[in-house]
């Protein structure tokens, strides 16, 4: 007899995922430009494009360079805006059963606040995600999500205005994401996610320019897999909210890792890009690894790492080797 299969279901904040599973905000862009290459509804969720009040260019090209182990996006978070979204996306979307999740951002508090409140009550939006990334004018151009105060006033302002679950997306270019974290858990979030991308810059050596017309840009895929994982761990430890981790996820055995480190879901990106199919090959993937090692419930999993061993070992071989060094 075949052997009963595992339950993936998860739960972030209030939201229960049928697995997860979740395409990530930028990389998916608004879902329904997959809805011919994969089934949407075997998603735990979705992240539509990041949106903002009005429509958005963004930056002048080139503004996607391939790195080794990852590419530079300096896209400039275009977008279709606010109205557009409601009248030609989310009509559509709402044929779907996959959860929709809002990625928002904004240039100040207020922006953030109208965004919310503008969503308030729209049926077919699951929760909000908050993109604490961008630039903040009304402090010089300082992004949101590098101080922990604005980040929670940001984080205040739009749970004031939604009747939405909450997931704030914090930025990896700070020097110690866990206070950012521990803010917002405190400003009142359901849920985080991270990491974001991190910056970084290419030049070509014939021309001596920069290779993106914005000289820096986001870095995404594969390159920046330790440095997520390091900072979901880091964070899935220090606050009691679920955590979604991202960060260069490319196939099962990365998003198993994000899992195992304590991640209750995982969001693919870059990996998208490449293999359009990338996101049910992970559900696949997870589903088979619980099956192959009598894992009931994905949540097994989460924040399973096995550290306490690993250090006691590494202890015992440390006194030995210094009881060693005595002797000589």
């Amino acid at each position: 007899m075949a052997p009963a299969l595992p339950d993936l279901k998860t739960q972030i904040g209030p939201l229960v995922l049928q697995n997860p599973v979740i395409a990530a905000s930028g990389t998916f862009g608004y879902g329904l430009e997959f809805e011919s290459l994969l089934d949407l509804n075997r998603l735990g969720a979705l992240v539509v494009k990041g949106l903002s009040l009005k429509p958005m260019a963004g930056n002048p090209p080139p503004r996607i360079v391939e790195t080794s182990g990852g590419m530079l996006n300096a896209i400039g978070l275009a977008n279709i805006g606010l109205e557009a979204f409601l009248r030609d996306k989310l009509p559509r979307l709402r044929n779907f059963t996959v959860p929709i999740i809002v990625n928002i951002y904004g240039h100040h508090t207020d922006e953030y606040a109208e965004l919310a409140s503008a969503l308030r009550g729209v049926e077919g939006i699951a929760a909000l995600e908050v993109n604490i990334s961008c630039p903040n004018v009304e402090c010089g151009g300082m992004a949101f999500g590098i101080d922990p105060v604005t980040s929670a006033r940001v984080t205040e302002k739009v749970l004031k205005n939604t009747d939405k679950p909450v997931i704030v997306k914090l930025s990896p270019n700070v020097t110690d994401i866990k206070t950012v974290a521990r803010a917002v858990e405190g400003a009142g979030a359901q849920a985080l996610s991270l990491i974001n991308t991190v910056t970084g810059m290419a030049v070509d050596v014939e021309t001596r320019k920069p290779k993106l017309a914005n000289v820096v840009g986001g870095l995404s895929g594969p390159a920046i897999k330790p440095i997520a994982l390091h900072m979901v761990h880091q964070v899935a430890r220090t606050v009691t909210l679920p955590v979604i981790g991202m960060g260069g996820i490319m196939d099962a055995r990365d998003a198993l890792e994000f899992l195992i480190v304590g991640a209750r879901a995982i969001q693919i990106g870059t990996a998208s890009f490449v293999n359009p199919r990338a996101t049910l090959e992970v559900v696949d993937g997870i589903r088979n690894y619980c099956v192959e090692n009598g894992i009931r419930e994905v949540g097994e999993l989460v924040g399973s790492l096995k550290t306490e061993t690993v250090l006691g070992k590494q202890a015992s071989v440390s006194r030995k080797q210094r009881k060693t060094s005595n002797e000589g």
